[in-house]
């Protein structure tokens, strides 16, 4: 599996794991399911934990060799020995937006490889889109409409659209670290899907400033750094994985390279 040149097979195979567990997790969506709370105080719903099941069962098959470091087993204690190589997976990475029900979630399934992202898989199964990227090789999103490269742009003159979390927001943090820049708009969404607006020009800048895993952010992370993106920790410096306890800084990610922003 260490060939790259396997890698847009791999990427391929991978995008009807994705599928398979975002069709559990729209079949629990449908039903009044249930919500538990895990020891951080995070929910959980019975989608999380059957989508999980989906993927490391789908991952087992296609690269027996790469261990898996995904959200619910981690949570239950079971963290594999990694590598330089490992698949970091987010069965339901918006499980607040699932709970309210507005469509903003995604399965998540990202291949780390030397503390990068290498590639991943974004499934938004409610809005019925599927983003996906591999480095070196581009990004791309599957809709109704068929597929679609994707790239970042370059920022309007009229200035910046910055994503912020929907359900995590520090609005005093966020006007602080914006303090300076040309904003042309908030907006406001869920998930890894804000990663994947600034892979497709739609978005310019997201702030992280609070907490996060790195399965939350590895997929996207993918998407994004193959649509011509970055995520980058305070400081400048790459957000890189295999972090102990798999918790990530605060970081931002960029659609552009910093100074070439609208004045």
């Amino acid at each position: 599996m260490s060939d790259h040149h396997h890698l847009p097979d791999l990427l391929e195979r991978l995008l009807p794991i994705a599928r398979q567990a975002g069709e559990v997790v729209m079949s629990v969506y449908a039903t009044d399911f249930s919500v538990r709370g895990k020891d951080d105080a995070s929910p959980v719903t019975e989608a999380d934990e059957r989508a999980e099941a989906v993927i490391l069962a789908g991952l087992a098959l296609l690269a027996p060799d790469i261990p898996v470091v995904a959200e619910e087993a981690v949570a239950a204690g079971r963290v594999p020995a990694i590598g330089e190589r490992f698949w970091l997976v987010d069965p339901l990475d918006g499980t607040k937006e699932f709970i309210k029900r507005n469509g903003e979630f995604t399965v998540n399934i990202a291949l780390v490889e030397n503390g990068r992202p290498l590639l991943g898989v974004v499934l938004a199964p409610a809005l019925g889109k599927l983003y996906a990227g591999l480095a070196g090789a581009g990004a791309f999103v599957e809709d109704g409409q068929g597929r679609h490269a994707i790239r970042c742009r370059v920022p309007p003159s009229e200035g910046l659209t910055v994503v912020a979390s929907r359900s995590h927001g520090d609005t005093a943090a966020l006007d602080a670290f914006l303090a300076g820049r040309k904003v042309a708009r908030l907006a406001s969404a869920g998930s890894s899907l804000k990663l994947c607006l600034i892979a497709t020009g739609e978005a310019d800048l997201y702030p992280r400033l609070g907490r996060t895993m790195e399965w939350d952010i590895a997929a996207g992370h993918a998407v994004l750094a193959a649509a011509g993106g970055r995520v980058a920790e305070l400081d400048g410096r790459p957000l890189g994985y295999a972090k102990p306890g798999f918790e990530n800084p605060h970081f931002v990610a960029w659609g552009f390279e910093e100074g070439t922003a609208p004045g």
